[in-house]
């Protein structure tokens, strides 16, 4: 026999899939505890095992190895539960947002194919109401809450399936490895229909490998989860290298000041990830004083850019907590670049350098790369990345041109290679002829008292084409008013980035990632140089 060629062993002896590193964590710390969720703890042992009971139930309730199944739910051990029973079967996980409404919901639920779908009993309704608009969907599957709730009538309960008899249901051995699809995540779509990004248990797991390296995760850190599980940032760069490690989980479906803060008081929680707008409502909070927060070693950041002056109260505040912010998408699992402490403040609002796993280039059109602050296109080479688009040919040709992903983000090089993303591709704004970043007119607007949240957006207007015009809210009994804001502006930018205008609002719409709708501002005050 040559040195290279093998018998064909078992499957089992090389297998790496997401099921595979839940029961190592289960054999190596079997009492430690893994999940905390309101009333519920588990320990790892427990968890592992109730993963195999609830796998073997829905097998034996027909859903076989590679079947889509939906969940529609907030944060709970439940969804947690889910992931990792439908990752054990060879099952695809296809998370839907909550906060779509049953259109939107139900055309992913329909594009992707699902049949069954998971719900909690608060979106019990929306579930029906979106299963109703021509999809596959002929069952439900009740997932428990945070809070105490019940299972709908006509839904499968989770606490039933959990408590299959392992030795007379067995749980499906599975005949799949790391190159076998996880899940169908669809990307909220800003200018068109959502795609489904289509992430096999190897690029997602290889993306844990990134996480844990890059942001310096440990068995020892306890981890509070508050941004939506559905969310591949939450589910994958946060809960999926938990259970990798070891570390402790505490989840949570209110990501409310309010909340979060007694939480991290209570549970000790060491690391904690919030997009930007919500460590602005924490820092905000009048328990934030109140609330012993020692136990925080480790914050992390992303979906926007952290304002310097929010930054600087962060590290004053909370003097012992490092803060990273991780950059990616939904495509590349999604963590692809990462800014680490020691560069917050020296490089701010840059999104650092790739994760380990992964190679990224700026480049232009010709994709060459470009020169040291020029602007280009941010692409990806990486074992992370998508297999492409569910049922979209097209848009995955377009995706991967020129033998990378194209990710859709402007961005600059600096002399050290740290990239900057300037913008999305749509979010640039162009005004009489010249391109603005809304990023550095918010960062401008950031550095003038009073200002809490701000968000700049490019309004159709008769002389400029695009009128860069600044959303505000303001700080709590502050007092502002247009003709101060547009001067502060004006002693800091140049003539055409200072906002030709300002409007005052009470909150910015977001996504409940923390993303802000940008699009939501352009549509409610599209009209707005019409009538000046």
């Amino acid at each position: 026999m040559q040195p290279h060629q093998h018998p064909h062993p078992h499957p089992a002896l090389r297998r790496q899939t997401l099921s595979d590193l839940l029961h190592r964590t289960a054999a190596r710390l079997p009492n430690k505890p893994a999940i905390l969720c309101g009333d519920t703890t588990w320990t790892w042992r427990e968890f592992d095992t109730l993963v195999s009971r609830l796998a073997a139930g829905l097998h034996a309730q027909g859903v076989a190895k590679g079947e889509h199944v939906g969940v529609l739910a907030r944060n709970s051990h439940g969804f947690a539960a889910l992931r990792f029973a439908l990752a054990r079967l060879g099952a695809v996980l296809v998370p839907v947002n909550f906060m779509l409404n049953p259109d939107e919901a139900g055309y992913i639920l329909r594009h992707a194919g699902v049949k069954l779908l998971a719900v909690d009993s608060g979106l019990h309704a929306l579930g029906r109401e979106a299963a109703q608009r021509d999809t596959a969907i002929t069952r439900f599957l009740w997932l428990p809450s945070e809070d105490p709730s019940t299972c709908p009538a006509g839904c499968l309960d989770f606490n039933a399936l959990a408590a299959t008899d392992l030795t007379t249901q067995p749980c499906p051995e599975p005949g799949f490895d790391r190159h076998h699809l996880l899940q169908i995540v669809y990307t909220s779509g800003t200018e068109s229909l959502p795609k489904g990004a289509m992430l096999t248990h190897g690029a997602v797991i290889d993306q844990y490998v990134s996480c844990i390296i890059e942001g310096e995760m440990a068995e020892n850190d306890v981890v509070l989860h508050a941004l939506p599980l559905y969310h591949c940032a939450q589910l994958d760069v946060f809960l999926g290298p938990s259970v990798y490690l070891g570390s402790t989980s505490v989840i949570t479906a209110k990501p409310t000041p309010e909340n979060l803060l007694p939480l991290i008081a209570r549970h000790r929680i060491s690391q904690f990830f919030l997009p930007p707008t919500v460590w602005i409502a924490v820092l905000r909070s009048p328990l934030f004083a109140q609330s012993d927060l020692s136990s925080l070693r480790k914050g992390y950041y992303g979906a926007s850019i952290m304002p310097v002056a929010v930054m600087q109260e962060l590290i004053a505040r909370l003097p012992q907590m490092r803060i990273w912010n991780f950059y990616g998408q939904t495509e590349i699992a999604p963590l692809a670049t990462v800014l680490k402490p020691e560069d917050q403040l020296r490089k701010p609002g840059s999104a650092g350098k790739p994760a380990i796993n992964v190679e990224t280039r700026v480049v232009d059109d010709q994709m060459n790369d470009v020169a040291v602050g020029a602007v280009g296109e941010i692409v990806h080479r990486s074992p992370q990345l998508l297999l492409g688009y569910f049922n979209d040919p097209e848009r995955s040709a377009a995706a991967f041109e020129g033998g990378w992903f194209h990710s859709g983000d402007l961005a600059v090089v600096d002399d050290e290679g740290y990239i900057s993303v300037v913008d999305r591709k749509k979010d640039m704004i162009k005004t009489g002829g010249e391109n603005v970043a809304s990023r550095e007119v918010e960062e401008a607007l950031y550095r003038l008292d009073g200002v809490s949240e701000v968000a700049v957006i490019g309004l159709p207007h008769p002389r400029w084409i695009e009128a860069v015009t600044a959303v505000l809210v303001c700080k709590p009994g502050a007092v502002l008013d247009e003709a101060r804001v547009i001067a502060h502006c004006a002693a800091q930018l140049a003539h055409f980035k200072t906002p030709k205008g300002v409007v005052f609002v009470d909150a910015l719409p977001k996504n409940p990632s923390g993303k802000l709708l940008k699009r939501e501002l352009r549509l409610r005050f599209e009209g707005l140089y019409q009538t000046h």
